[in-house]
């Protein structure tokens, strides 16, 4: 069950998904961390974020909107209150990472590489960058480019660059972070979507709209994660409506190197582990002796008959 993410060698190659599993802690009486591939902590800051007032979640058919707002304690806060915790688990832990300035990506992936139990950064570039009238890093190629080799420079550790789907094409960002200095690629973030209440003819989230995520993105997620490992040469992961073992295996079999769990937890603690357990279960069924003969194995031509 080994795979390799830009040097980094997990030991399987399911992960959760940032913003969803907290820290850790929260959900480590549900689930032994250890038994994971990696925990991707909640994106942190320079400075801590007390996010936006509610109402910021929102379910919706086969997903949920939420406009939490990126909140979180602060990187600081979370090296000397938080990863003592995790350093307790033989897991990989991976900070993402949020800034408003090329500056403060830096400044994270400086902090974060002098931090013993620390293993990779993830950049989360759905963000602003303040500095160019608010543009969105991760719309923008050459935003891309620049950011990567910003945090490329400032760290010794495996970065993991998270792209947003709300671009035109995909391919020419990725291609971009590659450019930059990536090690890996992690897809999707959340697509902006919004909810309506009929009844008082207003927004249901306080910010009017939000990022979608759950079942309702698969097929977009899914499409997105094959154009990618198709145009780039690094490992990507692959993120987005996983609920169970079988749609994390659509990754894989699409080329992603590993997956990344996320809206599931919110109905199911374990939602990870059951995934991990799965991916195993259907590996010793089809004979599968390890999950890289699996990766990338999506047959040519589709299933059009002639």
């Amino acid at each position: 069950m080994k795979v390799d993410i830009g040097g980094l060698v997990l030991k399987n190659p399911v992960m959760t998904a940032s913003g969803t599993f907290g820290y850790g802690e929260e959900y480590s009486s549900y689930v032994d961390l250890a038994r994971l591939g990696a925990v991707v902590v909640k994106g942190l800051s320079l400075k801590p974020r007390r996010g936006n007032p509610p109402p910021r979640i929102m379910e919706t058919p086969s997903g949920m909107l939420n406009a939490v707002g990126l909140e979180n304690v602060g990187i600081h806060s979370f090296i000397e209150t938080k990863l003592p915790f995790l350093r307790n688990y033989d897991v990989a832990v991976i900070v993402n990472i949020l800034g408003e300035t090329i500056g403060e990506y830096a400044a994270l992936a400086s902090i974060a590489d002098a931090a013993a139990g620390i293993h990779a950064i993830e950049v989360n570039i759905s963000c602003p960058n303040v500095a160019k009238g608010g543009i969105i890093f991760g719309a923008d190629p050459d935003q891309v480019l620049n950011v990567t080799r910003a945090v490329r420079k400032a760290t010794r550790l495996p970065v993991i660059m998270k792209l947003s789907p709300n671009v035109t094409d995909i391919t020419v960002i990725a291609r971009a972070a590659e450019e930059g200095g990536a090690d890996a690629i992690s897809l999707i973030n959340t697509l902006r979507g919004m909810s309506i209440d009929i009844h008082t003819r207003t927004p249901h989230l306080c910010t009017v709209t939000g990022g979608l995520s759950g079942p309702a993105v698969k097929p977009v997620a899914l499409r997105m994660v094959w154009e990618v490992v198709n145009a780039v040469s690094i490992p990507v992961i692959g993120i987005g409506g996983i609920m169970e073992a079988s749609d994390a295996l659509e990754f894989l079999i699409a080329g992603a190197t590993a997956v990344q769990v996320g809206t599931a937890h919110y109905r199911n603690p374990r939602a990870a582990l059951d995934v991990c357990e799965g991916i195993e279960r259907y590996c010793v069924k089809n004979g599968i002796p390890d999950i890289r003969d699996l990766i990338g194995t999506l047959a040519a031509g589709g299933a059009c008959r002639v």
